[in-house]
């Protein structure tokens, strides 16, 4: 997945609007997140270029100078191996020295600068060496791991960030609150909690992308949960009571009589947990009727006397009759 054109790695047309940038990239992180991937090496890669895609086209300023000078334009400027101040871009290495920079823009808009200020703004003072100025530290971007049940009710986890945000190698662990209902794909920010800033510079974020662990029994479709209920076809023939599973332990349904396979019957509120003035979502129950695999001769033949049953043919909308 090549880092050239921003737009092509989401998948998104230039014209795409931050929603439709947000959808595409939580269909691709989820996608191509390497816990789904354990057999596949290349996908951290394709997973951190999907990341850096979306770092910079939400960012509605990042876009606006993505567009105009591509990544170069959304770069940083920092401290060289030499002490040296350097301007870097793209993920891949690319940089050049700041004072270059400066000379190179200086030429093209005839020595005026301009384009150099249009280009940089305020960060121009920070390039230069002799007049250093602050400068924000980078966002820095983690994926964390919830249990179905945590993401739904809430947790506190634990973030290692290690040497990530440029703090002189000191190890630093931090206590996140995760908030009740968060779902897939959704991002967590903690300001000032990034990359250290350069020359007295505000820290820059850390952002958290939530990657949620199916559920064995639930799906969930926003604040709406489902679950699939098999029962056998007296039950459904006949009606009966039978228990269903919730967030909050099993509740008695009643099914009723001559309900059908694939019918859902809703179980209001028992869904993802309100908030303030947003309701609780629903639980809906998937009818599955379950058919018998091995039938002794006795029960075929009450099996086939069920037939008689039958008032018309059950296919005869397929086939006119």
């Amino acid at each position: 997945m090549s880092r050239r054109d921003l737009y092509e790695v989401l998948g998104v047309s230039r014209t795409a609007t931050p929603e439709e940038i947000k959808r595409a990239y939580r269909k691709l992180a989820k996608q191509h997140h390497p816990d789904q991937n354990r057999n596949d090496p290349s996908a951290e890669k394709r997973f951190k270029d999907i990341q850096h895609a979306y770092s910079i086209l939400k960012d509605k300023d990042k876009r606006n100078r993505y567009d105009q000078f591509g990544e170069v334009g959304v770069g940083d400027f920092r401290t060289g191996s030499t002490g040296e101040r350097v301007y870097s871009w793209g993920g891949g290495g690319q940089q050049i020295n700041a004072e270059d920079l400066e000379d190179l823009f200086r030429g093209i808009g005839g020595g005026g600068g301009s384009i150099f200020e249009q280009f940089f703004g305020g960060k121009r003072r920070a390039a230069r060496a002799d007049r250093p100025g602050p400068v924000r530290g980078k966002d820095v971007h983690r994926t964390i791991n919830l249990a179905f049940e945590d993401a739904i009710r809430g947790t506190s986890v634990e973030i290692d960030v290690g040497d990530q945000v440029g703090r002189g190698g000191r190890r630093e662990t931090l206590k996140v609150k995760i908030p009740a209902g968060i779902g897939e794909g959704q991002q967590i920010r903690l300001r000032g909690k990034g990359a250290s800033g350069i020359n007295g510079g505000p820290a820059g974020d850390l952002l958290l992308t939530c990657n949620v662990r199916p559920h064995r029994v639930f799906r969930r479709t926003g604040r709406d949960l489902y679950v699939d209920l098999p029962v056998t076809f007296p039950e459904a023939a006949l009606g009966a009571k039978v228990d269903v599973p919730t967030l909050d332990g099993a509740v008695t349904m009643t099914i009723a009589a001559g309900t059908a396979g694939g019918s859902k019957l809703r179980l209001k509120g028992r869904g993802i947990p309100g908030k303030g003035t947003t309701p609780n979502g629903d639980l809906y129950v998937v009818i599955r009727i379950v058919v018998p695999q091995a039938l002794n001769a006795e029960h075929a033949e009450m099996v086939r006397s069920l037939q008689e049953i039958y008032a018309k043919d059950v296919r005869a909308d397929l086939t006119g009759g």
